[in-house]
């Protein structure tokens, strides 16, 4: 299922899109479709992480100085 959505462009990046659509022959409309369901994917990727991160860090779940330093010496780092 989809639906039509009306998005404000500058009208360099309306130019742009209409370049892109010429020379991949796709519409318009899939390139925006497509560009904003990358964006979505990616954000809502970057914001899970986070909020997982987060909680282990008020779980208190950090790694000990020797896990640290040996993870530093396996990649050949030095850790401060």
């Amino acid at each position: 299922m989809s639906t039509t959505m009306t998005v404000r462009l500058e009208d360099e990046v309306k130019d742009r899109l209409e370049r892109l659509a010429e020379s991949t022959q796709r519409s318009k409309s899939f390139l925006a479709a497509e560009a904003i369901r990358e964006y979505v994917e990616n954000n809502e990727w970057q914001i899970a992480e986070t909020q997982a991160a987060l909680s282990e860090a008020e779980a208190g779940d950090f790694a000990a100085d020797k896990e640290v330093v040996a993870l530093a010496r396996k990649w050949k780092v030095h850790a401060r």
